[in-house]
């Protein structure tokens, strides 16, 4: 990840304004909004070629967390929030992402109601960080 930072010259552009003393320096308040845009749209397009890799994970949590006996937290939300959540370092858009993939895929798993429970927990998730958001 560290080399798209660099390949959008985002590391050279903040070390050429950023001081280690914390100040940041711009000569325009319209030279700022420009780059917080750019830094922005960057970010954007990385989180989007992260999409596939974070529900590749996701289906794996959900089919290695089914088994409420196997899985360490018997509860579903305890799971969500320390193993996927906590553990996985999930931001918001991550588990958004996660809230819309469609689990029927699983509907012959043996564990389908957990693989349920578990997802509907995600969606709780997202649900109430975007109410707190907003």
């Amino acid at each position: 990840m560290a080399e798209v930072f660099c390949q959008h010259g985002l590391v050279k552009d903040r070390n050429d304004t950023a001081h280690s003393n914390g100040n940041i320096f711009f000569t325009t308040e319209a030279e700022l909004a420009a780059k917080i845009r750019e830094t922005l749209r960057i970010v954007s397009e990385i989180q989007g070629h992260s999409e596939a890799i974070i529900v590749e994970g996701y289906k794996r949590f959900l089919t290695e967390s089914a088994d409420p006996e196997e899985r360490e937290h018997i509860d579903a939300s305890d799971q969500v929030r320390e193993v996927l959540i906590h553990e996985g370092y999930m931001s918001l858009i991550d588990l958004d992402f996660c809230a819309n993939f469609e689990i029927a895929e699983f509907a012959d798993h043996p564990h389908f109601a957990e693989i349920e429970a578990l997802h509907a927990e995600v969606k709780a998730w997202v649900a109430s960080e975007e109410a707190l958001a907003a």
